[in-house]
């Protein structure tokens, strides 16, 4: 069972979809366009119908389980928020790392591994804060915290520079892939009705057939609180050259059976988003300092998961202990540290993914470059990655060796 104060969260989550008038209800979203071809009057008669059933199934249902869930499922929710608590705690915690990492790590390695992560990355972060004039992290972390400039002003300019990256990383797109996805991309408002406790963008998939498609859901909510210095680097994990581009050209492998176009490997999937990020810094974008500075703030960010999931599931640390560790090492903004938090929590393993996936990519792109020499072919590497659909990353790994000796052979030394 989750922590009481997380299930709190779900019935008043539960009550405010209850709330809402039926026309302005997220499931009332497919009446605002209705396909041209649909006549008017089956249209005022599918509208109506709809309303009347949000209405009297719908709303109702989620005041039932909203006074349920805070009433009787709440009030017997743990106090301690990790999985450990559980009689059958450290098993489950270990499936779901293996689940989700596609690895046989165990919590204390991963814990290791974050730290070492936690260090490397902060030296990258301490060599950019002595080139913007600060003689360490704190000061400069202060500086953000503290300056205005560093915040959004309205949601609309932060929809608009997801959809500035997003638009330059296009163009650049051929330089890194021999591939490229045939559907298209735009950057939209998050519904308004999860923003508040949802992270700062996400991605939804777009139609196969490339009818609808994709999107980066952009969070508009409290904006004046939402630090704008990591949006570049969110952009291309979500987007291009991240979500996006390695979703849509999984689902346009024709040659692959269904359940491996849209398979959801969370190490892979996850693992090339973070990947993604570094390759704007390598394609020679976050020409602004303290954009490159948000670009380190995510590695940051995802080094941090390994230390803080693992310390909550495995090594009984309390929320506390974990918002403190954010604080430690970011100047990330509030809300997003307490949404993460909270996430880690009642989605254990699930945030190890993204560092170990990332790790693994560098690690293969490096053993490539290593054997391959003046043959090594970054586009062609990146196109082996994801030109085999998601896959689990010891998969991953034997298909990248196979590709490697490929390449030596149909070099011109081997013929």
């Amino acid at each position: 069972m989750p922590p009481r104060y997380l299930l709190e969260k779900v019935a008043v989550q539960a009550q405010e979809i209850a709330d809402d008038k039926s026309e302005a209800s997220p499931f009332a979203k497919p009446l605002a366009t209705f396909p041209s071809n649909v006549a008017a009057a089956d249209e005022q008669r599918l509208r109506s119908a709809v309303l009347e059933a949000i209405n009297a199934e719908v709303l109702p249902a989620y005041k039932r389980f909203g006074t349920f869930v805070r009433d009787e499922y709440a009030p017997h929710g743990r106090s301690d928020p990790g999985i450990w608590r559980l009689p059958d705690g450290v098993e489950r915690y270990r499936f779901e790392i293996r689940r989700m990492t596609t690895t046989d790590l165990t919590p204390e390695q991963i814990h290791q591994i974050g730290l070492k992560q936690v260090a490397e990355t902060e030296a990258e972060m301490l060599v950019l804060a002595h080139k913007l004039g600060f003689s360490d992290l704190a000061s400069l972390n202060q500086h953000i915290k503290q300056d205005r400039s560093f915040y959004a002003s309205s949601g609309e300019q932060v929809l608009n520079l997801y959809t500035k990256y997003t638009r330059q990383m296009e163009k650049e797109l051929p330089k890194l892939f021999g591939r490229l996805p045939q559907n298209k991309l735009a950057a939209i408002p998050m519904d308004a009705f999860r923003a508040k406790n949802a992270v700062p963008a996400d991605y939804t998939p777009g139609a196969q057939d490339g009818s609808r498609p994709g999107r980066i859901n952009v969070n508009e909510w409290d904006p004046e609180h939402r630090l704008t210095l990591n949006i570049e680097a969110i952009a291309y994990h979500e987007g291009v050259p991240g979500h996006h581009l390695q979703i849509s050209i999984a689902q346009e492998l024709p040659e692959l059976p269904m359940f491996r176009r849209h398979a959801e490997y969370t190490a892979f999937v996850e693992g090339w988003a973070l990947y993604s990020e570094r390759l704007g810094k390598e394609i020679g974008f976050y020409e602004d300092a303290y954009s490159d500075y948000g670009r380190l703030e995510n590695e940051m960010w995802r080094a941090i998961r390994l230390v803080i999931d693992t310390g909550v599931h495995e090594k009984h640390w309390s929320r506390e202990q974990m918002v403190d560790f954010f604080h430690r090492y970011t100047a990330m903004d509030e809300p997003n540290i307490q949404s993460e938090v909270d996430r880690y929590i009642a989605w254990p393993g699930q945030a190890l993914a993204y560092k170990l996936g990332q790790l693994e990519i560098l690690k293969l792109r490096g053993e490539a470059r290593q054997k391959l020499g003046d043959r090594f072919d970054l586009r062609g590497f990146h196109d082996e990655v994801i030109g085999n659909g998601p896959l689990p990353l010891d998969v991953l790994h034997s298909e990248i060796e196979a590709w490697i000796e490929r390449t030596r052979e149909n070099s011109p030394s081997h013929q």
